[in-house]
């Protein structure tokens, strides 16, 4: 296998373990603690500011911040952001993951679309293998609640943020396109979110300080990834992300995989694996 691909889904594998990490906890914020799902999300994408110009040094290129991408950018995962943590706070996590994961299906046809990715029929394929395995993990009902229309919403979102991510990953250095994602979304959601605190306590900050950084790491891995190999490539791997939310289930809120469940987990990595014979080929 090629170093620089096994490299890329090393990183997407332990980026999409902890971003589930940071949506448990601000599911507990918003279900235990009755935290603002607004107010939470603006918590991770400040506490994700701080760990990032930590990263960095305080060596921003502020310049950079006059390319409307990057707003463009930002404006998506913050709005997906708030959106997943409105649909947890009345939803159960492996519903909302499934409705969320219509995200990177939305990433693989704009990456052929708009940026003009070249992929194979077998890549597209494994792509709808990919996504029938979350559906096998679901199993959506026909009604659609409000929670689950903010997943959907946030699925959205997802998609159009990881199509920009590769937009821009040649333009802007990794860590700065970081930088502009948490200092605009921080700016963006302020108005919305920074006046409706909880009582921080011994409970509520730690899990604020697991949801920003365990996000904010694993968004800074996603940028790497997506800067060493094509959107196209990388999206099967994107549903590492349901596996990791299907195990937190089961360990923090007692929600149990039955074997259906462990069928489309199934179906879901053997799409991944495929699409690199398929990428070796």
């Amino acid at each position: 296998m090629d170093r620089t691909l096994l490299g890329s889904v090393a990183l997407m594998f332990v980026a999409m373990s902890l971003i589930p990490v940071g949506d448990s906890a601000g599911k507990i914020l918003t279900t235990r603690h009755g935290a603002d799902p607004f107010f939470v999300a603006f918590a991770r994408f400040a506490v994700g500011t701080a760990m990032v110009l930590v990263l960095v040094r305080g060596r921003v290129r502020w310049p950079l911040f006059r390319d409307p991408r990057l707003w463009l950018r930002a404006a998506l995962i913050a709005g997906g952001i708030a959106c997943i943590l409105t649909a947890l706070r009345t939803e159960p996590l492996a519903n909302v993951f499934g409705a969320f994961f219509v995200g990177p299906l939305v990433s693989y046809v704009l990456s052929v679309w708009l940026l003009g990715e070249r992929v194979r029929p077998a890549q597209t394929v494994l792509v709808a293998l990919g996504f029938c395995g979350v559906l096998l993990v679901v199993r959506p009902g026909f009604g659609m609640t409000p929670g689950l229309g903010f997943a959907v919403a946030a699925g959205l979102l997802y998609g159009g943020f990881l199509t920009a991510s590769r937009w821009l990953s040649g333009a802007v250095p990794p860590m700065q396109l970081m930088v502009s994602q948490t200092v605009i979304g921080t700016l963006l959601l302020a108005p919305l979110g920074a006046w409706d605190w909880p009582p921080l306590d011994a409970a509520t900050v730690p899990l604020l300080l697991v949801s920003g950084l365990a996000s904010a790491a694993g968004n800074v891995l996603l940028v790497f990834a997506y800067r060493r190999a094509g959107g196209t490539v990388l999206a099967p791997f994107v549903y590492f992300q349901l596996i990791a939310a299907t195990l937190l289930g089961w360990l923090v809120f007692a929600e149990l995989p039955d074997a259906v469940t462990l069928t489309g987990l199934a179906l879901l990595v053997g799409a991944g694996l495929s699409t690199l014979a398929v990428r070796r080929g």
